[in-house]
């Protein structure tokens, strides 16, 4: 602590000096001009709710959101990691029409608005193959039995299955693009000539990527993947546009049925904050000790 104190220079004390100005001047807007009325008080019943029938705690509007805002960060983040590395390998490819391809997918995402991206891969490719599995009829049938705890444990509330697929094939698409990019970088990083040496020792193109490409280059994409990630979390809030029961529809919901306008989009930004600032930190200390090694 005496170490931070020491570090800490008068040019350090006048930037907390205007940001407490600053959010003392927006409280007092809001407390004064719109006239809004605080309810902080109900806000952790809408995190962890009780039951009086049951008696027992349960998870409430935001609490469901955070959790199924995690759970599509987490299969979407596989899933892009899969499609991103096959996109990367792609776009490094020796054939030039796999390679443009590529390219082109790659391109488009990254110079279209999400939104747009979003309600694309929504209507034309998620909602489709929902439609072709029949994933609804069979979410239904999981639901109606008893013993589905492991299922909801992994996927939430199992009528909004489907729902969660569709979120998930959305982000990992749109994701998927920038996770091949930074694949593509870290391909083209390796010197050639660890490639030439591969190939004089009678390596295949594919034992080459295999042994002595990716393993050099996944090491050093780990921290822009990391990143990434985190990205990804806060990119899933788009998919409230969609009707994926994430935290921000979640908030959304809240907000419609209580009227706590900033009580509810504070703590859920504070929610994601958390989320996001502690995989942060816990990336940065994970990246340090690669480094000592």
């Amino acid at each position: 602590m005496q170490e931070f104190l020491r570090k800490i220079r008068w040019p350090d004390y006048v930037i907390v000096a205007v940001l407490i100005t600053f959010f003392g001047y927006i409280w007092l807007s809001i407390e004064g001009t719109l006239n809004y009325k605080w309810r902080w008080e109900l806000i952790p019943s809408y995190i962890v709710g009780w039951h009086s029938g049951r008696e027992e705690y349960f998870a409430n509007l935001l609490l469901q959101g955070l959790a199924a805002t995690v759970r599509i960060s987490i299969y979407s983040g596989i899933l892009a990691l899969i499609l991103g590395t096959i996109l990367g390998i792609a776009r490094c490819s020796a054939n030039l029409t796999i390679r443009m391809l590529a390219r082109t997918y790659l391109e488009f995402l990254r110079n279209v608005p999400p939104v747009v991206v979003v309600f694309i891969f929504f209507f034309f490719l998620s909602q489709q193959l929902i439609d072709a599995l029949n994933l609804e009829r069979w979410a239904r049938g999981i639901a109606r039995q008893e013993n589905n705890q492991i299922w909801t444990f992994f996927f939430g509330e199992m009528r909004r299955f489907p729902s969660l697929v569709s979120g998930v094939i959305v982000l990992a698409l749109f994701e998927s693009a920038f996770v091949g990019e930074i694949v593509r970088a870290g391909i083209q990083s390796i010197p050639k000539g660890q490639r030439e040496a591969a190939r004089s020792i009678g390596m295949s193109r594919m034992q080459e990527l295999r042994y002595v490409v990716l393993p050099q280059a996944m090491k050093k994409v780990v921290p822009p993947l990391a990143n990434q990630f985190i990205s990804l979390i806060k990119d899933s809030s788009i998919l409230s546009l969609i009707s994926v029961q994430e935290l921000t529809y979640k908030t959304v919901e809240l907000v419609a049925s209580s009227r706590m306008i900033f009580e509810a989009w504070i703590t859920t930004a504070a929610f994601y904050f958390v989320v996001c600032f502690g995989l942060s930190r816990i990336f940065a200390r994970l990246e340090k000790r690669s480094e000592k090694r």
